[in-house]
């Protein structure tokens, strides 16, 4: 997850991103701006990753520049060696139902003499407002910071904004690891188009990381390369930090019992049930699920228009106040479609991974319960693999151990990933 008080300036996912912030949690399915009817018209392969713009929105000439950047943010600078520069990329990919559409991403390069460069797929966590993204924010700020250090530590660093945030049209799916892992893959191909223009070029091998929600989206880029699903790019290494793997079993219960921050919990529920219900209809009217006043606001606040702090000014203190039992009940009982598309979302570590694998977390992670990443860690262990779980202690960022994990784990992802030959 990413949330926090009202009192702090960053902690909820919805409040970090009304600061300028991204949110993150949680596993992989979510909302857009279609619901399934009849069977749409597929994006031919062909298209996909193809570049439709691109515009730099940054330039750190030194590596002095960078480590100033990244003081204001609190993210360790003791790995920076270049200069950098970003750019905004725009690409075509797929939505949820497999019909054509544009996505936006940030590319940050080294300002290294390397000519073919290591790739690190960096997958942010959750946003509701569409600007709190890598893309919108590649001057800096918590949300971009992770894809600075990777590109100044001499990575070419790809961190994708997913679908309807940034400049992508409509809704975003929020937590749909499949229109996730696509937006991501095509991301790395627009990125491999526009190096050459920069007198660069990727190497084949990417090391797949990410944050919160990002830690999903990662897994599923992870297994999509490993399968080949692109022809050039191949998986290194996998990295998620604090991830909600295990939505039903995990996050689920451990949000509705109390185990979480409270206003958090209320934001994750609430976009949870809006989001997922645009893709697997749950529910005819917010009323049957949202008690008044919020059954006539809440589905408004997730229209990626409204601020973190709208968000936690709209919305109730506590679980119970924004539920009713009908709302409790889905969550605690998702039915048919809902539960069919949690199983998708649920067995993002249900597969074999050929390389290394190591799982970040905090103690007491106020967002993302510690069941998830033992249930990760349990399925992949029972596909024959065994990954560390690396615990980065208590870190704290503006009073979040959820928000200081990604702080301390791309200090430690940054220098393993160096690592690794």
């Amino acid at each position: 997850m990413n949330s926090a008080s009202p009192g702090r300036s960053s902690c909820s996912v919805f409040r970090w991103l009304s600061t300028a912030m991204a949110l993150a949690v949680l596993v992989g399915l979510a909302a857009t701006t279609v619901t399934a009817c009849s069977a749409p018209a597929a994006a031919p392969r062909s298209e996909r990753g193809q570049l439709v713009s691109a515009q730099q929105v940054n330039s750190l000439p030194a590596k002095k520049d960078v480590a100033t950047a990244l003081g204001t943010t609190g993210f360790d600078a003791r790995t920076v060696r270049f200069g950098v520069d970003a750019y905004r990329l725009v690409y075509r990919t797929v939505d949820p139902e497999g019909r054509p559409t544009t996505a936006s991403g940030l590319l940050v390069l080294p300002r290294s003499r390397e000519h073919r460069l290591r790739t690190v797929s960096f997958a942010h966590g959750t946003a509701s407002y569409r600007h709190d993204v890598p893309s919108s924010r590649g001057r800096g700020g918590f949300v971009s910071s992770p894809a600075l250090i990777y590109a100044s530590a001499g990575f070419a660093a790809v961190a994708p904004d997913y679908l309807g945030l940034g400049t992508g049209p409509g809704l975003h799916p929020w937590m749909d690891v499949p229109s996730e892992t696509t937006a991501s893959l095509d991301m790395l191909r627009a990125a491999r188009a526009f190096v050459p223009r920069k007198g660069r070029a990727l190497g084949h091998e990417v090391l797949v990381t990410g944050f919160s929600q990002g830690a999903s989206a990662a897994m599923g880029l992870a297994r999509s390369l490993q399968a080949g699903d692109d022809r050039w790019f191949r998986l290194k290494a996998v990295a998620p930090v604090s991830g909600a793997y295990d939505f039903r079993n995990a996050e689920l219960p451990a949000l509705l019992n109390g185990s979480l921050a409270p206003k958090e919990s209320v934001l994750y529920a609430a976009y949870f049930l809006v989001a997922w219900n645009r893709l697997h209809p749950v529910y005819d009217s917010p009323s049957e699920v949202f008690r008044a006043p919020y059954d006539d606001t809440v589905e408004a606040l997730f229209d990626g228009s409204h601020t973190g702090r709208q968000l936690f000014a709209g919305t109730p203190d506590t679980v119970s106040a924004l539920l009713t039992p009908r709302g409790f009940d889905l969550l605690r009982h998702p039915p048919g479609r809902l539960a069919a598309a949690l199983r998708v979302a649920d067995r993002t570590c249900a597969w074999t991974p050929r390389v290394p694998v190591r799982l970040y977390i905090a103690r007491a992670d106020e967002q993302a319960a510690r069941a998830n990443t033992d249930h990760c860690k349990a399925a992949l262990r029972s596909h024959g693999v065994k990954a560390a779980v690396v615990d980065l202690g208590t870190p704290d960022f503006e009073g979040s151990r959820h928000l200081g994990s990604s702080v301390a784990g791309t200090a430690a992802i940054v220098r393993w990933f160096r690592q690794l030959r």
